[in-house]
């Protein structure tokens, strides 16, 4: 390592954030990129640890200490070959992934871990400025043709991949741009659309053809096509079929975040306390929203990491977003019993609050209470892909969750169909989609070999 003291010297410096009270005005992308003196000094903490864990957290098998080393030493352009190698999309990771790998950092044990997805982002940002990011364009084609049905992370992992190895990739879509929810899911002050506009006309220049506003209905939208991989993600959201649920004003998350739900000076509750609800909460604001409510039904996380949750574990501590930052009551250990309105549009909420003794949820008696709403967002996670349409009919297997079956080869039931990322995972992360259409593609190759 280029300076094996720097952890010493040091003290962790991460990107910072416009003011609240500018940037819950518009949508614009809440941090400030750091200037590239601060990222070659927080690289410089990256220790030389010998065994680093890191590797082995991030799903993509980052290699973070020597991209690292060769940020300290300036040599940009030698960091982004190694990022380029196992990250296709390192511009949209180092904005929302949220950084297993800084929880496996071995600095992380006794001091403050390195500040990986930021000196990621640095990186990547410094070679699209410094005219790094290239096409990369097959020497030599295969004559195969790839369908890749679903453009989200998992299927411009494997399009990137498969193109690469010379194949002829055909991306499908059938919303009216590329991107799934990196684009439609993902809020802009989180992750600026350009990003992705940049990225793909790279990828465009590589060759892949892309397709929207086309969705793949049958066996026969797929023919003559040598493989195909499906990454239409896990679009079917989870309800809450409680008494109400048929009033106006009650949406589901990702309804609120694509369409153009009025929220203005209404009082806007979220259900569900995840990474989605956070967005619905920043997007409310932003959308001139009275108050926001944000509620969970388990238990506040702990600060801190707790026994049952030891490094180099990812441990389920509480996060606080930037969206949090910008206005929002939490509440804890609340079960939703009812939505209550007033001419067919819901005007409340009646809750309970619970425990869990053993493990069991229980509701505390005595403890019913109400909560004005003029709107609720239910973000209470996906439940798996959509059935109905091409997966019944081209006859594919589900597993006890109800996701694609697929085996160890990504394959389906089908021969020559293959499905990755959150489709034949479940509901995950970006950084795993990734993931999965990168083994995905793997599998694919050798199919087609």
């Amino acid at each position: 390592m280029g300076d094996i003291k720097g952890f010493l010297k040091e003290k962790r410096k991460t990107c910072s954030f416009r003011p609240v009270c500018e940037r819950k005005n518009d949508f614009v992308e809440v941090f400030k990129l750091r200037d590239e003196a601060d990222s070659r000094l927080q690289a410089s903490r990256c220790m030389d640890c010998g065994t680093p864990f890191c590797h082995s957290a991030c799903p993509l098998a980052n290699i973070i200490p020597e991209w690292n080393d060769y940020v300290f030493g300036q040599q940009w352009d030698k960091a982004f070959d190694l990022l380029d190698q196992t990250n296709c999309l390192p511009e949209v990771t180092g904005r929302v992934c949220p950084a297993l790998c800084e929880y496996s950092c071995v600095l992380g044990i006794n001091d403050d871990a390195v500040t990986v997805r930021d000196n990621e982002l640095a990186i990547v940002e410094y070679a699209f400025k410094h005219g790094l990011v290239k096409p990369k364009i097959p020497k030599k084609r295969t004559g195969k043709k790839v369908a890749v049905v679903g453009s989200g992370s998992a299927g411009l992992a494997s399009a990137v991949e498969l193109n690469r190895a010379g194949h002829n990739v055909v991306v499908f879509e059938r919303d009216e741009k590329i991107g799934g929810l990196m684009r439609f899911g993902i809020p802009a002050f989180k992750l600026d659309k350009a990003i992705l506009d940049r990225r793909l006309s790279i990828w465009k220049k590589e060759g892949i053809e892309f397709v929207t506003g086309k969705e793949i209905k049958t066996p026969a939208d797929l023919k003559g096509y040598d493989a195909v991989c499906l990454t239409g993600g896990s679009r079917v959201p989870r309800d809450l079929r409680i008494p109400g649920r048929d009033l106006l004003g009650v949406h589901f998350a990702l309804d609120y975040l694509t369409k153009e739900i009025d929220s203005k000076d209404k009082s806007v509750v979220v259900i569900g306390g995840g990474d989605t609800g956070a967005d619905c909460v920043g997007t409310a604001n932003r959308r001139g929203a009275k108050c926001v409510v944000q509620i969970e039904l388990l238990s506040r996380p702990p600060e801190e990491r707790t026994p049952d949750m030891p490094w180099p574990t990812y441990p389920l501590t509480l996060k606080n977003s930037t969206s949090h930052e910008e206005g929002c009551s939490r509440q804890w250990q609340i079960l939703t019993k009812e939505f209550v309105g007033e001419n067919g549009k819901v005007k409340k909420i009646s809750c309970d609050k619970v425990h869990f003794p053993e493990g069991k949820l229980t509701e505390i008696p005595g403890t019913e209470f109400e909560v004005e709403a003029d709107l609720v967002l239910l973000a209470v996670g996906f439940l798996h892909p959509e059935h109905d349409g091409l997966l019944a009919n081209l006859g594919l297997e589900f597993d006890s969750r109800g996701n694609v079956k697929t085996g160890d080869d990504y394959q389906t039931s089908q021969k020559g169909i293959f499905s990755a990322g959150d489709m034949r995972r479940g509901q995950s992360l970006i950084v795993w989609a990734l993931a999965e259409g990168k083994g995905a593609a793997e599998s694919i190759n050798r199919y087609l070999s």
